[in-house]
């Protein structure tokens, strides 16, 4: 990631919901993985790479929205209490 928050951070929690660019590439990638596992394994969902792809499905969208909600639920709330972002 060459953003600055990505770049220059080394805490995950300082990175979190700050970056656009890495919203951006686990929509992509979310979508794409629960794409390309609708049409191609579905219909086995107990072979290995049918398994894969819905660990990384969830995977992408559980990091997908821990950024969505400390970037609209939770830096809001913290710079409207005053507090430091």
């Amino acid at each position: 990631m060459t953003c600055p928050y990505c770049k220059n951070s080394d805490w995950f929690w300082k990175k979190i919901g700050r970056c656009k660019r890495c919203m951006d590439q686990l929509t992509v990638l979310s979508v794409l993985c629960w794409i390309v596992w609708w049409f191609l394994f579905k219909d086995d969902p107990k072979s290995i790479e049918s398994i894969a792809l819905l660990i990384a499905g969830f995977a992408f969208n559980g990091l997908l929205a821990l950024h969505l909600w400390m970037r609209f639920v939770i830096l809001p709330w913290r710079k409207r209490n005053g507090g430091k972002e």
